[in-house]
């Protein structure tokens, strides 16, 4: 593993062969996509901190998808990778949609982990009061979002069963920096969808039965944007889905690659 900066960016590389790389969500960091990394242990593994969130905090400025996307590509320029293999979750995928539709030659895949194409009209008016809640109240008020969002976007399983996976969620939320984790907020707020019918590369969606971010029947419709994208449902999961169901997702990713990438 080797693990630089970029321009502020925290970017860790892991192995050789063709390019993975991996977007998380607002509130996540690298350590989202840690319990998938054996599925590609032949491939090179790219993964970054987004501008705003964990290590990548001290990027100033305000943030948007279009610079997360650059933020991207400039990661993966480094990295020296001309095309990738794009895995991304929740946040992430919404970048993912625009990659694939502005860069088709960049982007070899998608595979989506609670995706979507731009929060719905009343999710952006509680991610905006979120952000404000953050750079009002600062790591109190990160705890409080934290606690609200185990509660929120974790399956009744994860909570019962899963409790390491539901700490971890809280650990990634408790940690960010709340001025960071606000920008973030608000580039979420003011994203646009990317039209997910010019999506022309193999496309794997997945998201859990008690997504309420992602919703089955939201993805099912973004799945018949695209022209032969496999969609999936994992049962007794929420938002956080490689966290949830990690072998899982590591199965799914199995499958997709095996079955549907050239």
């Amino acid at each position: 593993m080797s693990t630089r900066f970029v321009e502020r960016i925290a970017v860790e590389i892991d192995g050789d062969g063709d390019a993975v790389l991996m977007i998380h969500g607002l509130g996540g960091s690298s350590n989202v996509w840690t319990p998938l990394l054996p599925e590609f242990a032949r491939q090179r593994a790219i993964r970054f901190d987004l501008p705003g969130s964990a290590r990548s905090a001290r990027v100033e400025g305000p943030l948007s998808i279009e610079r997360f996307a650059q933020a991207a590509l400039r990661v993966a320029a480094v990295a020296g990778a001309q095309r990738a293999h794009v895995v991304a979750h929740s946040l992430g995928t919404i970048v993912a949609f625009h990659l694939a539709v502005s860069e088709p030659k960049f982007v070899r895949s998608l595979a989506l982990f609670g995706p979507l194409l731009a929060p719905a009209d009343p999710a952006r008016t509680a991610i905006r009061a979120r952000a404000q809640k953050a750079r009002s109240e600062g790591e109190a008020g990160m705890q409080e979002i934290a606690d609200a969002l185990v509660q929120s976007a974790t399956s009744a399983e994860t909570k019962s069963a899963r409790p390491v996976a539901a700490a971890l969620v809280r650990e990634l939320l408790m940690r960010q920096n709340p001025d960071g984790y606000a920008r973030t907020c608000e580039a979420l707020a003011d994203a646009q969808a990317a039209d997910a019918s010019r999506v022309a590369c193999p496309t794997l969606l997945v998201t859990g039965d008690e997504d309420a971010v992602a919703p089955p029947q939201e993805v099912r419709r973004i799945g018949g944007l695209i022209a032969g994208s496999q969609v999936e449902v994992l049962r007794g999961c929420g938002h956080w889905t490689t966290l949830e169901k990690p072998e899982e997702c590591r199965a799914l990713l199995r499958q997709f690659y095996s079955r549907r990438i050239a």
